[in-house]
């Protein structure tokens, strides 16, 4: 390994139903990183047999979703002894696994819904309203809040087209929020408005259907102990290097924990920028930032 690194291979694409996404981050990140000096090729991946440019010092992820964030793009990385950014492949499966991320939460006293994994119908013993989701996947797909017992059904049929399990969840009508956290610091909360139902696929990138108030509007005790709590549920699953975690906000008091993102979005709109946009990073130095937290990330893992 040198002492910093220059040549960077944005890995963008992937085979996720998340690909589109990822390759508008993927072509953002590559924007900013060499706004920010470093000499930067895209590739654009379409399976494990990838091909990282010889002399690539870094391999920054922008691949959201399977293949991007559930470990395995981490493990051929490091199998060629490429250094990547973001979470290594342990901790990429443990986020990525709703129900072991939960697991995380519940063992470090971070607050998360009442939640059950299932592969059948008849193993649903949480009482309705209910969300539904898929237990690996992201960006919302395959995700339903059931409020009646007509559509539980379709809700787990939908959800299991994307995992072999579900995850049943305790439905929380509340505020939704989301906290960036970088370099072991907690960036200014935001508030996601969705005009329309609730954050799915179609209000997160669609233009104009959802409204974002950063930072938050909320109470300064409920701010920092929001904050708090998107900290230890980053450390939690282990050292993710830079993540984003949700949450819901019931009744402006009551705080639930949802899931840690380990490659949020990184268009220069995305949540993660926008709030590190807020305390005044731009986008090239939280890109700069990303690549020198990782790097120091990987060192460690070396020499332990």
């Amino acid at each position: 390994m040198s002492d910093k690194p220059h040549r960077i291979a944005v890995l963008k694409g992937g085979t996720s139903a998340e690909r589109e996404v990822s390759l508008r981050s993927g072509a953002a990140a590559a924007t900013a990183l060499r706004e920010a000096g470093y000499e930067v090729n895209e590739v654009v991946v379409e399976d494990a047999n990838f091909v990282v440019p010889a002399g690539t010092d870094l391999a920054f992820l922008a691949l959201h979703g399977t293949f991007g964030e559930d470990g395995q793009v981490q493990e051929i990385l490091t199998t060629r002894g490429i250094p990547y950014t973001g979470a290594n492949a342990e901790v990429s499966r443990i986020a990525f696994d709703k129900e072991r991320t939960k697991e995380k939460f519940r063992q470090h006293g971070v607050p998360t819904p009442e939640g059950q994994l299932v592969r059948r119908l008849e193993e649903i013993t949480l009482p309705l309203p209910l969300f539904i989701k898929p237990n690996e996947q992201g960006s919302s797909v395959g995700s339903h809040p059931v409020l009646t017992r007509e559509n539980l059904a379709s809700a787990l049929a939908d959800a299991l087209k994307f995992d072999s399990a579900a995850l049943v969840e305790r439905y929380i009508q509340g505020r939704e929020l989301t906290v960036g956290v970088l370099g072991g610091e907690a960036l200014p909360i935001i508030e996601i408005h969705p005009l329309d139902g609730f954050y799915d696929y179609t209000n997160k990138y669609t233009k104009g259907r959802t409204e974002y108030f950063c930072p938050a509007i909320l109470p300064e005790e409920i701010t920092q102990l929001i904050q708090k709590q998107a900290l230890a549920a980053h450390h939690a699953i282990g050292n993710a290097v830079y993540s984003r975690v949700d949450f819901l906000l019931e009744k402006d008091r009551n705080i639930y924990c949802l899931e840690v993102n380990t490659i949020p979005g990184m268009t220069a709109t995305s949540l993660l920028p926008k709030a590190a946009s807020a305390v005044g990073i731009s986008f090239p130095e939280l890109c700069r930032r990303i690549v020198e937290l990782s790097w120091a990330c990987r060192q460690e893992e070396r020499n332990t």
